[in-house]
Formats: C-alpha cells, structure tokens, sequence
C-alpha cells in the first residue's frame, strides 16, 4: 500500500492582547465532531499556506488577518488521513471572530482551558503556547552574583518567566547556590528556571529544567526528567534531533555577533529562518539581541528571544 503525503493545513493561533487564543468546536458531520481544535483549514492546490490562512479565517470566522507570524509546524497521523498542521500566530485582524462554520468558540488561556474534548495533535501546541516570549540568559560572572540576583528580582517582578542560568565557569557548589536562590526569586512569581548543561546541579538545585548545548545534545539518547527542556542549536539537523529527544524548544543563534561567542560567524535572519523552517518545536533567537528585535525574529519564525545583555540592561 502507497503512503499517501501529509495533508497541509493552516492553523492559527488567534491571540488577544492579554495572551487569551481562540478555539473553536467542531460542528456535527465532521470527524472529531465536538472536539476543540485551532481555526484553520486544507491549503488547497497552487495556494500558499498563508494565503490559506487569511482565507480560512475569512470563512470560518468572519475576520481579516492584518498581522500573522509563522510558528510551528506538527504532522499528526489521524486514522483517516495524515496532517502536516502549519501553525501561524495571528496577532492583528479585522472585524469580530464569530461562528460560520463551528459549532461554538471560547477564548482561553494555556495552561488553565475550560473546554474539552481538544483535538489530538494539539496537546503540543497547547505545551508551547505556554512559553513566554523572552528567554532571559544569566550574567552572574560578569557582573557578580549579587548585582545579577538583584536584577533577576526586579525583571521577576515585572514580569519575566523563564530564565537560564549559564554560569559555564562557576565551581560546581557555587553554581548549585546560586541556582537554587535564583530558582526561590523565580518561584515566589511561578516563573521557571533552567540549568546550561549541568543536568545534576538543576537536579540538585530544584531548578525546573535543562538547557543543553549541542555537543550535549548530540551524546544524549533520552529527554532528561525535567518539566522543561531546551536545546541549543545551530543547524537544522541539530533542530531535528531536539525534535526526536523530545526538547520542549530550541535556542537557535548567533543571528547577530556576539561578545560570548567572538569567534562565531552570525547567521542573521535569513540563516535563522533556513534553518528553524518547518520546526515542530518552538525557537528562540539569540546572539547580539535586543528588545528591538522581537518583531524580525517572529517574522522569522521565532517564538521569541533569548537574551544575556538585552534582557539585564
């Protein structure tokens, strides 16, 4: 029997201004009739897979997307048909979502939905949504660890949800201290931090996750037993194998040059966007990156940033 190719679909994340996305029910003689799943529908022939979006959405709800970043991209094998499921966030449009085709909508937030069934090759997508869009990247050697805790305490405060701590030339004991003070700042605002490379210190420590460099990531057979795990990567065979372990997202860079890897080329833009095209987990761009960057990196197809300087300074 021939394998029949993946069927594209365009699926959006619709995205309120406060994090809030849109699903939808699917109405009675379809498959999954009942379940939620993200608006959407078939590219069709000789049609781009955004031009299939902004139609879609059109359709199904009434709006007209003015402002849509490509994201992630997940193949699901349904019983009756294989689909390679090509996500964009959709942050601006025209006119109020209703109901044309679904049998109802709701507006919810990750990690707390209030509507079920869901679609089975959502659950993912649903994991990543919960991932915030900055990627903060400790400093602690270069400017201390007192001064680094006290901007780690303020950046908390303001909002900051996901920290690495990448202390590669701290002893061992010290960086177990300084991991589990970070990881009680970070927890009093259940924010989340992860480990670069020392899988026993994050374990010691308490912290909640793993960042694994690309040596490491290569060495390794099974997902370590964290709540969260990150790869660092630089090419897209690297971006596959975080994919096949199981890494809940990737760090991808330099895009620009770097003071922490002076010898390393930057891939800029057009680099980032070959090499995180089609990636099935969410990435981070980093390398030389402010907060000015965020839009060019979503237009790339990032998540968001990763940022040592960008997000202390």
């Amino acid at each position: 029997m021939i394998a029949l190719p993946p069927i594209d679909v365009a699926a959006a994340v619709v995205i309120r201004p406060d994090g809030s996305f849109l699903l939808a029910r699917r109405p009675v003689g379809k498959v999954y009739a009942g379940y939620w799943e993200f608006p959407g529908g078939k590219v069709e022939p000789n049609e781009s897979v955004e031009r299939a979006l902004a139609r879609e959405l059109h359709e199904e709800l009434g709006i007209d997307v003015e402002r849509a970043y490509p994201w992630i991209t997940r193949v699901y094998a349904y019983a009756h048909a294989t689909v390679r499921l090509h996500f964009h966030r959709v942050v601006a449009w025209r006119g109020e979502p209703h109901c044309r085709e679904h049998e109802d909508m709701a507006w919810q937030r990750a990690g707390s939905l209030t509507v079920a069934p869901m679609l089975p090759a959502n659950a993912p997508v649903l994991q990543a949504l919960g991932l915030p869009d900055e990627y903060a990247v400790s400093n602690a050697a270069a400017i201390g660890e007192a001064r680094f805790l006290a901007n780690l305490r303020r950046r908390i405060a303001a909002g900051l949800r996901l920290v690495q701590v990448r202390e590669k030339t701290m002893p061992y004991e010290q960086l177990v201290a300084l991991v589990r003070e970070a990881t009680a700042i970070a927890h009093a605002e259940r924010a989340r931090v992860l480990v670069n490379g020392d899988i026993e210190a994050a374990r010691v420590a308490g912290a909640d996750g793993v960042q694994l460099p690309s040596a490491q990531l290569a060495a390794l057979s099974v997902r370590p037993q964290f709540e969260l795990v990150g790869a660092s990567c630089h090419s897209a065979a690297d971006l596959r194998r975080a994919e096949s372990l199981g890494a809940d997202f990737a760090v991808v860079g330099p895009v620009k040059a770097t003071p922490t890897h002076p010898g390393g080329a930057p891939i800029g833009w057009e680099g980032f966007r070959a090499i995180v095209a089609g990636s099935a987990i969410p990435v981070y761009a980093i390398g030389g990156l402010t907060r000015a960057d965020f839009a060019p990196a979503w237009e790339s197809g990032a998540h968001g940033l990763a940022m040592i300087r960008g997000s202390w300074e």
